[in-house]
């Protein structure tokens, strides 16, 4: 059986940053403030678990497709349709691809991960995450939104596993059911010490065993906490000295769920040279732990989303994009949303992939109508296929207005002006604190078009986003 490796591992995160001073400072009358330290990932009103988990596998080499593709997530918007479906639409990956879904446990993208190394088949593993939870808890400062990605092929690769070991125990650290759609929690106590002694110590001592090597070897741990101080008790247990990314991340973005553990090795991968051991978990009801050794390098995704970011200091803004303060917005909201299964059935791949066409005599156009809008076409041609998603842009005109519904206002739209000729009107999304200018270069996020309020569905598309997002503020500054 031919030896499958790490392709690559990619990390996204949206480019909010709620600062969790102002949740003390808001909530201090209340107790209920949290510990005011560190910065929280916030996803866009137009981003999700999917789009998130695209974004991540945008930064795949998808030039050979893979066999297989795995969204994995607690947090999907559908509980029946296949979002790894969608996935493999946006990123035009052909119909004949093994798509699964992968829900209900955190450590669900790992798992895949081990059975995708064992195994002898290409396959792209993505997780995104935009979890609920109410105000006041600590869940809802310390949870990020957030996504990432790991393509499993052969080939040198930049990390191959060295073992693997798995511990499964109903250690309900928290729990989410369908009657109650927000997080119940344990008492801190009681998790720390038994994730740390009946979970993670037996869990990490077997994959080093398996592994062949000692707890000194490893260089960088990616260990989720499900409370603090976790990692740190589990590794005086196991004899590491390793530092854990997750706690840098937690601390900087948030607990990205079934993302962090992908997004966190993503980040290590970067900082690692050729021959270290890395120690990567997944925590949720028991562990999957599996040792790696470093073989190439990071792609650098994870790195840039976590420096680069816009500070969030509205409070009641957050408790909007988080779900927690819906607005009344009156009539100009009421707009009818629906898209038609016959649409998607029709033109799904072409919406979701962002798929235009050059028509007989050349020219690019988005969508591909019957007859080409070229002026001088007399009937219906055919076309050839032109990806958009990758095609430089620029903006042509833009507008911020606040007539137009949107749930995060202002609306931003405007002409795309593409470099291979074709010009789109478009949304616009990312345009924190200012309008972008004429001329100024763009590229394009998938992202959630309309929410039908009504039957309870979304509509994706892809929008335009200014290519540059400002540094993040040095701690302390």
């Amino acid at each position: 059986m031919t030896e499958m490796r790490l392709q690559s591992v990619s990390g996204y995160l949206p480019l909010l940053r709620f600062d969790a001073k102002v949740a003390r400072s808001e909530l201090r009358w209340s107790g209920l403030g949290g510990s005011g330290r560190g910065h929280r990932a916030v996803a866009g009103w137009d981003e999700d678990p999917l789009t998130m988990a695209v974004e991540a596998a945008r930064g795949a080499d998808l030039s050979v497709p893979p066999e297989s593709v795995v969204f994995a997530s607690t947090s999907a918007p559908f509980s029946d349709r296949s979002q790894a479906g969608v996935m493999a639409e946006a990123l035009r990956l052909p119909t004949s691809v093994l798509t699964q879904d992968v829900a209900n446990t955190r450590r669900g993208a790992v798992t895949a991960l081990i059975r995708a190394l064992k195994g002898g088949a290409s396959e792209l593993i993505a997780s995104g995450e935009k979890r609920t939870a109410r105000p006041g808890t600590a869940q809802h400062v310390g949870w990020g939104d957030g996504a990432g990605a790991a393509l499993v092929g052969s080939g040198d690769g930049v990390a191959k596993m060295l073992g693997h070991a798995s511990i499964t125990a109903d250690l309900l650290d928290i729990y989410t059911s369908v009657e109650r759609a927000t997080p119940y929690p344990s008492e801190d106590r009681f998790v720390r010490d038994a994730a740390v002694g009946e979970v993670y110590t037996p869990a990490i001592r077997a994959a080093l065993d398996a592994a062949g090597i000692a707890a000194g070897d490893v260089a960088a741990a990616v260990v989720p906490e499900p409370v603090g101080g976790t990692y740190r008790a589990a590794a005086k247990a196991c004899g590491l000295d390793a530092p854990n990314l997750c706690e840098e991340v937690a601390a900087k973005a948030g607990d990205l769920g079934t993302a962090m553990p992908f997004f966190c090795l993503g980040l290590a991968l970067d900082r690692s040279k050729i021959g270290d051991r890395l120690l990567v978990a997944g925590f949720g009801n028991g562990a999957d732990v599996l040792v790696l050794e470093v073989t190439g390098r990071g792609d650098g995704t994870a790195s840039a989303a976590l420096a680069r970011g816009a500070i969030l200091t509205s409070y009641s803004r957050f408790l909007n994009l988080t779900g927690m303060l819906p607005l009344e917005y009156g009539p100009r909201a009421e707009v009818n949303q629906k898209v038609s299964a016959s649409t998607l059935l029709r033109h799904g791949r072409d919406m979701h992939g962002f798929v235009g066409g050059r028509d007989q005599g050349g020219n690019v156009q988005f969508p591909k109508t019957p007859v080409p809008v070229r002026p001088d076409a007399t009937g219906p041609e055919d076309y050839e296929d032109v990806p958009m998603t990758e095609i430089a842009a620029k903006v042509a005109s833009i507008t911020a207005d606040r007539l137009n519904f949107t749930p995060d206002p202002p609306f931003y739209f405007g002409l795309v002006q593409f470099e291979n000729g074709a010009r789109v009107m478009m949304e616009h999304c990312d345009c924190e604190g200012r309008t972008p200018e004429v001329g100024e270069p763009l590229r394009m996020q998938f992202r959630i078009k309309a929410l039908d309020r009504q039957r309870h569905f979304r509509s994706y598309f892809w929008k335009a986003a200014p290519i540059a997002r400002p540094d993040l503020p040095e701690e302390g500054k």
